[in-house]
């Protein structure tokens, strides 16, 4: 019997302890030399700041936000229930996209900047009782949207390897995540060749992969929701050691810091302390474990 990969526990510096009902989306901004991140069904968004060990809500939105990016301006891109598209900075708004019609029952979930400045974001099922309806739409540059993939469950982590030949793409619902080829001339990644790189163990306190990173070496980080856990994968999406967390609900990973040698993980749960941890919802970081790479900014000009 092949043996089962190790389980370590890092050393976890608690960063923020929000009891986050769904913690989600952190992203290093390099300009502010901050961390952003969310808790998405009350439609907050925090602020990290190293320098001072200083965090707060920045703002709060009318409706989930349930992703962003960062403009090439440093304005941050968020993408809120019903499909609404909005520009913020400081507590400025702009609206870029009022709503879409497939989604307004529904909400964007998570998001991805591509290589050129656009942006891939996905959308979830809202019930599980209803065949999978999710979507990962391309927002272009001009504000146009093309659907790329449906059916999915929850459309979620997202990724490129290093050399940029792959796209990675989770859906957590059913457990999986995919990698397609990437296209850098087209700027692209082709739907038909997706080949399923990683799917969860059917096992109880296993979890299903959430939000992920992948990092300079090409490996991936991926957070494991209801596993207690950040899970270390190879390229080829094998699982090389599990990171314990003291939380059930693992949602996301980055990295951050001006050398990008800082994971900062969110939790959920922060609504059920008793079942998902004493510090679910909150804000973690890891330091020295890997190198990240830089992540692309969006150019999104309507």
């Amino acid at each position: 019997m092949a043996s089962q990969p190790p389980v370590r526990e890092p050393k976890l510096e608690l960063i923020a302890d929000y009891p986050c009902e769904t913690g989600e989306g952190p992203l290093w901004h390099p300009d502010h030399e901050c961390l952003y991140w969310l808790d998405i069904p009350p439609g907050r968004l925090y602020r990290y700041e190293p320098a001072t060990s200083s965090h707060r809500l920045v703002y709060q939105a009318d409706r989930p936000i349930g992703g962003f990016t960062i403009q090439t301006d440093g304005d941050l891109l968020l993408f809120m229930g019903a499909g609404k598209i909005m520009k913020w900075n400081e507590g400025a708004t702009q609206t870029v996209v009022e709503e879409i019609a497939e989604v307004h029952a529904s909400r964007f979930n998570d998001v991805m900047t591509g290589p050129q400045g656009q942006v891939y974001c996905g959308t979830m099922s809202t019930s599980r009782e209803l065949p999978p309806d999710g979507r990962l739409y391309r927002l272009d540059q001009d504000g146009t949207l093309e659907e790329k993939l449906d059916g999915i469950g929850t459309s979620n982590g997202m990724g490129y390897a290093p050399d940029r030949r792959y796209f990675y793409h989770t859906d957590t619902r059913p457990g999986i995540i995919r990698r397609y080829l990437w296209d850098d001339v087209k700027g692209d990644f082709d739907p038909a060749s997706a080949t399923e790189l990683y799917v969860a163990r059917a096992e109880p306190d296993y979890g299903r992969p959430d939000g992920m990173t992948v990092d300079a070496a090409g490996h991936l980080w991926i957070a494991h929701w209801d596993g207690f856990s950040l899970v270390h994968a190879n390229a080829d999406g094998g699982v090389l050691e599990f990171l314990a967390f003291p939380v059930r609900k693992v949602s996301s990973v980055t990295f951050g810091g001006p050398d990008l040698m800082d994971m900062y993980v969110t939790t959920a749960g922060g609504n059920d302390r008793a079942f998902n941890g004493a510090q679910a919802g909150a804000l973690y970081r890891i330091q020295g474990e890997s190198q990240g790479l830089p992540e692309f900014q969006s150019r999104i000009l309507v």
